[in-house]
């Protein structure tokens, strides 16, 4: 059998187990509820993400004790755990299923973690979870993609971890991978689509800055008097950097934390290096 067509068949037995997964004979639960592979949810089978995966989900995402992490669809409690235990972070797990949740809880109270991690039963689309740091979720392609706009208003610089699956054309900052399992992180880029007035070092009057964004990519126009050059850059949270070239033909940075309507950095240049500020226009 031709090699792509293997590859075809085992991509399509994956999808198919996603969509009616085997159930495990392995018991998650408690004495009081048995928790399995395929656990039926609300648009998702449950399975567990692997330990190993968690931890690295964890370091990823630089979980610390300032952190809040929420995890949306959070099963038996396993990644609100492990970062309040091993990360001394507070943690939320979001579970639509009540007796899943109720499972969860009591995993929290037999870790002696009730002041650390709280287990919400509800609805991911319902429920608030805007005050997350970090979120991390194990959920579906399809949930991800209904799931971006919510995550995207979330405050630039917040960090999110999905085992397995992506978020669409919003392409990760990192992909990671343990031996047996896949997961993707990305950062909440500020958002910086439109036209500023940026105050470069050694120009005696503003620029004109127009930008355009694709989610953590920028481009656009930088305009000082009669002249316009091409600016590609980056977003990581609320640090945007861009390239540009300079009226004498040598090429620049800039490197600015944005800050609602401002923005305020500096310029790296061998003769023009300094401070850089602007405004929304």
């Amino acid at each position: 059998m031709p090699a792509q067509l293997l590859r075809l068949l085992a991509s399509s037995v994956l999808i198919l187990g996603l969509a009616h997964p085997v159930h495990s004979a392995r018991n998650y639960g408690d004495e009081q509820f048995r928790l399995e592979h395929g656990h039926d949810g609300k648009d998702v089978f449950w399975a567990p993400t692997p330990d190993a995966m968690v931890m690295l989900m964890l370091r990823t995402a630089r979980v610390t004790p300032a952190d809040i992490v929420y995890d949306l669809g959070a099963g038996d409690g396993r990644i609100p755990i492990a970062a309040a235990r091993a990360f001394g972070a507070r943690a939320v797990g979001i579970e639509h299923s009540p007796e899943v949740a109720a499972l969860a809880r009591r995993n929290v109270k037999r870790a002696g973690l009730d002041g650390r991690v709280r287990i919400v039963t509800g609805d991911l689309f319902v429920e608030d979870f805007s005050e997350a740091t970090v979120v991390t979720m194990f959920l579906t392609p399809v949930l991800n993609r209904k799931l971006r706009p919510l995550l995207l208003q979330m405050k630039p610089g917040t960090r999110i971890v999905s085992h397995s699956f992506h978020m669409g054309d919003w392409q990760p900052d990192a992909t990671i991978a343990t031996e047996n399992a896949e997961g993707f992180f990305w950062i909440v880029p500020a958002q910086v689509a439109g036209e500023w007035s940026l105050r470069l070092p050694g120009d005696a009057a503003p620029a004109r800055l127009r930008l355009q964004q694709a989610y953590q990519q920028v481009s656009g126009t930088l305009t000082s008097g009669e002249r316009s050059v091409a600016v590609a850059g980056r977003l990581q949270g609320a640090t945007l950097q861009f390239d540009y070239v300079r009226p004498d033909g040598t090429p620049a940075t800039v490197g600015v934390a944005v800050d609602g309507r401002r923005l305020v950095g500096r310029q790296t240049h061998a003769q023009a290096a300094g401070p850089v500020s602007g405004e929304r226009r």
